[in-house]
């Protein structure tokens, strides 16, 4: 399936920015479940853009931009074309052993109740694929899954007491629960389609299976992920793997804008926040 991204982040200052830094994860990189077929990054000022690989092989640009600005807009764009590979994510760029990634994070963290429901969820299987085919239906019964994302960065212990979250609050409660089994996993970041629902930027999980490799679930769906994935960043949690992190110096209250918009074939869904 061929999936064309479009992103554009629009960025407004209150007051005259003096400058602007942002870091962008949001190139896509090759491997079996994904070929890129063209990307490009533009940006409305006049600007230094590095481009480099992170501590876990993701693509970051970094933008440096002078003001005074009142606004700054990002856009990315491109095209991949994706293909089932039943989540499992061969071909993509490892740095670490898969044991860095059963490192706790403030938002991975397990509290006792996320531990006792991973056991529960996963007590009638014997193998770690199973149960972890086992926890993400679970999780997917157990949590309602809102549109919006949470303001903020909020902790998977937090958002299971709670029994909702968006797309990255899922990921997050994932990761705990599979930690807690010690089971590496750790967070993806990207982009999906919905059918009828439209496209939106999404996140999910991926754990790692002796003898497998990397497996991608994705708890708002209950399911593991398919062609209609575009897989972007991965980290250990959202912080590590966020699409765009900024800075500035001066201007004021700062407000952000994104709008999304994917095609499939000749169809093309779009949807705005």
């Amino acid at each position: 399936m061929q999936i064309r991204v479009r992103r554009e982040t629009i960025f407004r200052y209150a007051e005259p920015a003096k400058a602007a830094v942002q870091k962008l994860a949001l190139t896509p990189r090759n491997y079996d479940g994904q070929q890129v077929l063209d990307w490009r990054i533009d940006v409305d000022r006049d600007c230094r853009l590095r481009a480099c690989e992170d501590a876990f092989g993701n693509i970051v640009h970094t933008i440096y931009v002078d003001g005074p600005l009142e606004q700054l807009t990002t856009i990315v764009e491109g095209a991949v074309e994706t293909f089932d590979t039943a989540g499992v994510a061969h071909g993509a760029i490892e740095r670490f052993p898969p044991e860095l990634y059963l490192r706790e994070t403030p938002l991975t963290g397990a509290d006792p109740g996320l531990c006792d429901f991973a056991l529960e969820a996963t007590s009638r299987q014997s193998d770690a694929l199973s149960k972890l085919h086992a926890l993400v239906g679970a999780l997917h019964e157990a949590l309602i899954v809102e549109e919006e994302p949470t303001a903020g960065a909020v902790a998977a212990a937090d958002i299971f007491a709670r029994r909702r979250g968006a797309a990255q609050d899922l990921a997050h409660v994932f990761i705990a629960c599979a930690r807690s089994l010690e089971i590496p996993s750790r967070y993806v970041s990207g982009y999906a389609l919905r059918g009828d629902a439209g496209a939106a930027v999404h996140a999910w999980a991926e754990a790692h299976v002796a003898g497998l490799g990397w497996v991608g679930f994705d708890a708002a769906r209950g399911a593991s992920p398919d062609e209609s994935y575009v897989r972007v960043a991965v980290a250990l949690d959202h912080l590590g793997a966020a699409p765009i992190r900024a800075a500035r110096a001066g201007g004021g209250e700062e407000t952000m804008e994104m709008r999304v918009s994917v095609a499939r074939a000749q169809s093309q869904f779009q949807s705005q926040s």
